[in-house]
């Protein structure tokens, strides 16, 4: 590894382990300002990362040179033993596979067929807000968020509400879990002594086997329902077989994982936002309220541009998956930089969207940096809402429709308030809101 990158100390690291652990953000700020956009961090143990805010080097792994980096352990391994090894958490040939097979199920005619099914989910949940209440809306974007991924994959009925909420419960459970083992690696073995990782485990096979009941049950049912569930079952590998039941497993619960988690937080966060600044909320409502209500969904997608803009500036402040990790598995270098294999390196996709050098005034709320008439190739380098590369979240296209129609309905519905003055973040393995307490008023 190249040595004449800033290093942050272990004590330093240490010294500031209650901070990191409620927020690292902050702390990862601190040390890029004072080092730049590159800088290593010592874990202890002789294990060392490096942290980057540099979209070059981003691109350089994520997609130039991907096939020299693999994901690391965390996913690979922390998660995997979790949610199995489905597109997030395999790599290479099983990945690629994998990739192949599932892709044709995410293609935009395919996602036709579950645009009304969306739509459904959304105006269901969305007609339960109290109206002249100020709740916490984060819960309402998850439990629609998770409904969405549930029947869009397995077209489920209120009879399964109770399995939904387990499964929902057990996949939330098993993120608490992670996140602390990561946080805290030093505890790692606590949490082994301590049955902790033994418990979850034991829910995560609760939530296999109710997956496994599924898939029988659909197995053995004549009846098409034009689901992800149906195209997963009859995809085939290039020898004809098709998935079986653990690998199937392995991909429902890392599209639920993937799905519901990244889509709630990206749609609380442009809630709050769109509170924050009723004249853009207002432009939003022009909007929608301009269009025939007749129309078909998808036209209504492509109709909603500005809404959009309001969602794509929303991740850019705050993206979902806000860092990305690689290990190099073979020697590299990064224009003065000399990777060896075997070299962790952190990139912050949230630090990347709030780069002076990349953006004008990064911390203000501006839909309209994704203005139509702005060549994406202007900020195409320097964003990564979905990541990038060949392993680019395979439903973007899925989460963004869900996404444009919940918030041109939510605004369409109600006038959106809030007593907050800011937004309030919580890092998970995913970036979470917190304190998303807005009002709605019905128009």
């Amino acid at each position: 590894m190249n040595t004449n990158l800033p290093t942050v100390s272990f004590f330093r690291v240490l010294n500031n382990a209650s901070r990191i652990l409620k927020n690292p953000l902050p702390f990862h700020h601190e040390n890029f300002e004072k080092h730049g956009d590159a800088f290593k961090v010592q874990l202890g143990f002789g294990k060392t990362v490096i942290f980057t805010r540099d979209a070059g080097f981003a691109k350089h792994m994520l997609q130039k040179q991907h096939r020299r980096y693999s994901k690391s352990e965390l996913q690979t391994k922390d998660l995997a033993k979790y949610v199995g090894e489905g597109l997030l958490t395999s790599t290479g040939e099983k990945w690629l596979k994998q990739r192949r097979l599932i892709q044709p199920a995410f293609h935009k005619k395919k996602l036709e067929s579950l645009i009304n099914t969306i739509k459904e989910v959304i105006e269901e949940e969305f007609i339960k807000i109290p109206s002249n209440a100020a709740i916490d809306i984060f819960p309402v974007m998850s439990d629609l968020a998770f409904k969405v991924v549930a029947k869009s994959l397995f077209g489920y009925t209120d009879t399964r509400g109770d399995t939904i909420s387990r499964l929902q419960y057990i996949t939330e459970a098993a993120q608490k879990s992670l996140v602390q083992e990561i946080r805290q690696p030093y505890k790692r073995w606590w949490f082994y002594f301590s049955g902790k990782i033994k418990n979850t485990l034991k829910l995560t096979q609760e939530a296999r086997d109710i997956l496994n009941t599924i898939i029988e049950e659909r197995r053995n049912s004549n009846k098409e329902y034009n689901d992800l569930l149906d195209m997963l079952l009859t995809s085939k590998y290039d020898d004809g077989s098709v998935m079986d039941n653990e690998q199937l497993i392995d991909e429902i619960l890392i599209l639920f994982v993937a799905g519901h988690e990244t889509t709630s937080n990206a749609l609380t966060f442009t809630t709050v936002l769109l509170a924050l600044h009723p004249e853009i909320q207002e432009q939003v409502y022009q909007e929608v309220s301009e269009l025939p209500n007749d129309l078909p969904p998808m036209e209504q997608i492509a109709k909603f541009q500005f809404t959009k803009q309001c969602i794509e500036e929303a991740m850019r402040l705050y993206p979902p998956a806000y860092f990305s990790d690689r290990v190099a598995i073979e020697d590299d270098t990064y224009q003065d930089l000399k990777l060896k294999k075997g070299t962790t390196i952190l990139v912050s996709f949230f630090e990347i969207h709030r780069h002076k050098s990349f953006w004008k005034d990064p911390s203000i709320f501006n839909p309209d940096r994704f203005h139509p008439d702005i060549d994406k190739k202007e900020y195409s380098d320097w964003y990564f809402p979905f990541g990038s590369g060949p392993r680019m979240c395979i439903g973007n296209n899925f989460a963004m429709y869900e996404m444009i129609l919940a918030i041109s309905d939510l605004v369409g519905k109600y006038k959106i308030n809030t007593d907050l003055h800011k937004v309030d973040i919580k890092p998970l393995i995913t970036l979470k809101p917190q304190n998303s307490i807005v009002k709605f008023t019905i128009r």
